[in-house]
């Protein structure tokens, strides 16, 4: 899918429908931030959410007191309506609209969040434009978790394909910049009651 008509799309799909009724809604998003809990050293650590949308997760580390926390999504109504949940605190959050495949990262982060662009990618060539992207944009040393549908997940999602991967292909995607250190299974329960494997996991970078 194209940039332009990628961003159609997801502006569609968030002037649609609230976030508790889209099939991705957590309120809390617990394995993410475990994920994040064991790879940062510090509070200051710098946090980027890809494709957060109006994501819960960037409440949830702004409670937990990290100070350095980045948004990245295609969607402009998406990041509004974030903004506007959070208030005056949205100030403390920087945020990027952008497609991820085209964003230029002027400054790296420690830790790359992705529950939600990543396995959009069905494109083995945009697939390799992110990982060399994260490459540049995750510090040395830093961490990037990325969660994809497992083999056995499901084959769309928001009325796209979606890639369905295995740790191993993971591992193979982001090599040899990355090296997979840990990937664990979820069962993601949608608002409407389905149940959607995927699969998190997490990425140290050399």
């Amino acid at each position: 899918m194209q940039s332009l008509n990628r961003k159609d799309h997801w502006e569609q799909v968030y002037a649609m429908r609230p976030d508790w009724e889209l099939s991705w809604f957590e309120l809390v998003q617990a394995l993410s931030l475990k994920m994040i809990q064991r790879s940062v050293r510090g509070k200051g650590n710098s946090i980027v959410d890809i494709g957060g949308g109006n994501s819960r997760l960037v409440d949830c580390l702004l409670a937990e007191g990290f100070i350095s926390v980045a948004v990245l999504d295609v969607s402009s109504k998406a990041l509004i309506i974030a903004q506007a949940r959070l208030g005056s605190k949205a100030a403390e959050v920087q945020w990027i609209e952008s497609d991820v495949l085209t964003w230029n990262c002027t400054s790296p982060y420690d830790i790359w969040h992705d529950r939600a662009a990543y396995h959009f990618l069905t494109d083995a060539a945009d697939r390799a434009t992110y990982a060399a992207l994260a490459s540049n944009a995750v510090k040395s040393g830093g961490v990037l978790i990325v969660a994809t549908f497992a083999l056995d997940g499901p084959r769309s999602c928001s009325g796209l394909p979606v890639y369905c991967a295995s740790a191993d292909m993971i591992a193979a995607d982001f090599a040899p910049s990355f090296e997979l250190v840990q990937s664990l299974p979820h069962e993601h329960v949608t608002p409407s009651g389905n149940i959607r494997e995927r699969c998190v996991n997490r990425i140290l970078s050399e």
